[in-house]
């Protein structure tokens, strides 16, 4: 029989972290991706021979690890990452959903795609390069999406016959840059309990300190890569969060066997819900009683985080897709004007006064762009005021008017809640992917540049 601490201990060896991969054209992203891959003996065999078989075809004496994930015809002619390539692999320790973004400037929203459910970031530098634009362009916008881990891999050591001084001016240089974000608890190597971000020097060409530690630079006492991956902590605990539960159906079977059967189906997003809870049903803010929780077919008292679920509240109240059940005692602010930074994702602009639908969790509505506050730079991050508009890979400040009021947490305190997609309402187009609140930008003031509790979600 399993004792609890054998039963933590599995728990803990199988924890799942998804992390993506961020960087500049060339930096390595494919070539480091396929190496964790190939030497975690997590490739099959005929994956291996295929990629073989195109490197020989390609005049390459030694596999290309990059095709392993650069999987479309262009990618593998250009030799460049276009889509955002998800895979799987797992170590004893941990499984890993991991996500290859690109590196081009025109590709920077497939890296808010990758890394919008990510626990880790991988940023990667060429060392010959050290810290140019679009490194500091994805660190950006990791900070916003509040990305709970960084690890800074600084590749191509070999390049550079594996120079410590190299490695340490990049490193220096983009701890700077990341202090400004506001990002806390910086480090190189050491223990990765102790530090939010960790710098790694690396070949991925080689094979140095991505799975094994690298023979050539003694001078380095850190992890490598995988058993940083493997041991950084992971928290998937939201229950401790305000818990909210978008609605996404409603049940009314109307059958013999279930004459009055009343049950709004979904996912919890945080928290945690228990039979006899108080509820408010936002946004008409009527509350009620929590009567039942049904799980997979069965009634239970207490349901959490991300599990999927039917409640049946005690009142017969209006409730359809898109209400947000939350505990009376803890409910979201409802308002209709939206302050926000977006990501813009598309290649059409984002203009003040434009009209657009907001999603949010399981509701959308109309709504309108009622200013562009600013622009970021990213060269010193200052804000360009009044831009007018936001084009593609584009971040900025906006203010939106909703014409149904919206129950938003602030998405420092809910990726989850406090997300949202701008629409084009007349194709369906996503526009940009907007974080409720404050920015950094707000954080990176030196108080609250010092204070961890800005990064709690």
């Amino acid at each position: 029989m399993t004792t609890p601490t054998q039963h933590a201990e599995q728990l803990s060896a199988t924890t799942l972290l998804r992390f993506a991969t961020a960087g500049s054209v060339d930096d390595g992203k494919s070539t480091l991706v396929g190496r964790l891959l190939h030497d975690s003996k997590s490739v099959l065999t005929d994956q291996l021979e295929a990629v073989e078989h195109a490197s020989r075809s390609r005049g390459q004496e030694a596999p290309d690890l990059a095709l392993l994930t650069d999987g479309l015809r262009a990618e593998r002619e250009q030799g460049i990452t276009i889509d955002v390539a998800y895979r799987y692999f797992a170590t004893p320790r941990r499984r890993f959903i991991l996500a290859d973004t690109p590196g081009h400037v025109q590709y920077t929203r497939n890296m808010v795609t990758g890394a919008s459910t990510a626990e880790l970031a991988v940023v990667l530098v060429d060392a010959r390069n050290g810290v140019v634009e679009q490194t500091r362009r994805h660190a950006a916008v990791a900070a916003l999406l509040r990305v709970p881990h960084v690890v800074l891999a600084v590749n191509k050591m070999d390049l550079v016959e594996y120079a410590e001084p190299v490695f340490a001016a990049i490193a220096e240089e983009f701890t700077a840059y990341a202090a400004s974000l506001g990002v806390p608890g910086w480090g190189s190597g050491g223990d990765p309990q102790e530090n939010w971000c960790t710098a790694i020097p690396i070949s991925a060409l080689a094979g140095d300190n991505v799975v094994e530690p690298s023979a050539h630079m003694d001078w380095y006492g850190g992890p490598t890569v995988l058993e940083h991956l493997e041991t950084v902590p992971v928290s998937h605990d939201l229950t401790a969060c305000h818990a909210r539960f978008p609605v996404q159906y409603v049940i009314r079977p109307q059958t013999a066997e279930h004459p009055d059967y009343r049950g709004y189906a979904g996912q919890i997003a945080a928290g945690a819900f228990r039979v006899g809870e108080a509820v408010t049903v936002l946004p008409s803010g009527r509350t009620s009683t929590i009567a039942g929780i049904d799980a997979l077919g069965e009634s239970v008292d207490i349901a959490w985080a991300p599990q999927s679920v039917t409640i049946r509240l005690a009142d017969d109240i209006d409730i359809s897709r898109g209400d947000l059940i939350a505990p009376a005692d803890d409910a979201p602010a409802v308002t209709q004007d939206v302050e926000a930074t977006v990501c813009h994702v598309a290649d059409q602009p984002l203009a003040v006064g434009q009209r657009v639908l907001l999603k949010h969790t399981t509701r959308t509505v109309k709504a309108i762009v009622k200013d562009i506050p600013s622009r970021l730079t990213l060269d010193d991050l200052s804000q360009h005021p009044a831009p007018g508009q936001l084009v593609a890979n584009d971040i900025g400040r906006v203010v939106v008017r909703t014409a149904e009021p919206l129950a938003l947490d602030a998405y420092a305190d809910s990726r989850r809640t406090g997300s949202f997609l701008l629409i084009d309402p007349a194709d369906g187009t996503t526009l940009s992917a907007g974080m409720a609140g404050a920015s950094f930008a707000v954080a990176a003031e030196p108080e609250a540049a010092a204070d961890d509790a800005e990064w709690d979600f």
